[in-house]
């Protein structure tokens, strides 16, 4: 079966609808966080004064590391929200704390 539907079984119009605006929310959400990166990684690693058209060294580092610590932090807020959604779904509680 295909992600939008084709080749299985299919509402009346034959676009599966909801996957559709599930691809688009997911577009949606890489494309902020993408867009979070380099805006906080350009303002970190890279001079406002361009003086060369490629990186250098430095720069590819910092940039490199800069990515990494994103994305290791994101997996860790992740965790946290999953284990305390877990936790608040096991007592019964609509609400958590981090």
């Amino acid at each position: 079966m295909s992600f939008l539907g084709r080749g299985g079984p299919s509402p009346a119009g034959g676009v599966n609808h909801e996957r559709i605006e599930m691809a688009i929310n997911e577009i949606d959400m890489v494309s902020d966080v993408f867009n979070r990166i380099v805006s906080s990684c350009h303002a970190k690693c890279i001079s406002p004064r361009y003086a060369e058209g490629d990186l250098n060294k430095g720069e590819s580092v910092c940039i490199d590391r800069c990515v990494a610590k994103f994305f290791e932090v994101n997996k860790k807020v992740g965790e946290k929200m999953q284990s305390a959604g877990a936790s608040a779904q096991a007592t019964g509680s609509t609400s958590f704390s981090l």
